[in-house]
């Protein structure tokens, strides 16, 4: 198992890393020195098993505990270090979330194709059908389009030193929320507009609207984040960014 935290000093200060920031480490131990706490019983998301632990009394050696921070600690090299362990969690958030709102617009366009509600005509000929799936595509689209763009812009120009710059490190934050969001856009029309195909346990709409729905709960999709970037856009960034 594992674990990162920050480092105290004898005077209860907190280790600086060569950016002025606090260091973080990380910890890995057995998992048999932990308490495994059943807390994970959510309505989605279930497959992640994200349960929490306890520990007590233990002391890690330092050959246990590294720092991606320090290029010479590294087993691997490249310019992915350049990035923000946030970052990346971002990133992996909105893969996610964009993935889940793709297979929900795949299936429903299925369903309008053979579905003809009662008393109307098949979803697919009806115009507002047409046209909202068509914007739902845009959406989707773009906001992956978008994301995949700053990623690999920023790539390009990282080493395996340095880390990104705080303009960048908004740019990977927004590019990832705008990614959630727009997916959790997709994700609910897709179900309302599904009517009761939706509604049923095993249904190609069901367990993913509760996962994206979940996952709409996390740190990595706060509206928040909007603020903070438009705050650094604006030349007044917060104290704290991740």
């Amino acid at each position: 198992m594992g674990a990162h935290c920050h480092v105290a000093e004898t005077d209860g200060s907190l280790r600086l890393n060569r950016f002025g920031r606090p260091v973080i480490r990380t910890l890995l131990f057995p998992v048999q020195q932990a308490t495994l706490l059943d807390t994970w019983n959510t309505i989605g998301l279930r497959g992640t098993a994200s349960d929490s632990y306890r520990v007590e009394d233990l002391f890690i050696p330092e050959a246990f505990s590294s720092t991606r921070e320090e290029p010479e600690l590294r087993r691997e090299r490249g310019p992915l270090y350049a990035f923000t362990m946030q970052g990346l969690y971002a990133v992996g958030a909105a893969g996610v979330a964009t993935g889940i709102a793709r297979a929900m617009l795949d299936e429903f366009v299925a369903l309008a194709i053979r579905k003809t509600p009662r008393a109307l005509a098949r979803l697919a000929d009806n115009a507002v059908v047409q046209a909202e799936v068509a914007r739902a595509e845009a959406r989707l689209s773009a906001a992956r389009a978008y994301m995949l763009g700053t990623l690999g812009s920023i790539y390009a120009q990282a080493d395996d030193i340095e880390p990104i710059g705080l303009a960048d490190r908004a740019r990977v934050r927004l590019a990832c929320t705008n990614a959630i969001h727009g997916a959790i856009e997709v994700a609910d029309y897709t179900y309302k507009a599904a009517g009761v195909d939706a509604i049923f346990p095993g249904s190609p709409f069901e367990r993913r609207f509760r996962d994206i729905h979940t996952l709409s709960q996390q740190i990595q999709s706060r509206t928040a984040h909007y603020e903070a970037v438009g705050q650094i856009l604006l030349g007044m960034p917060p104290e704290v960014f991740f």
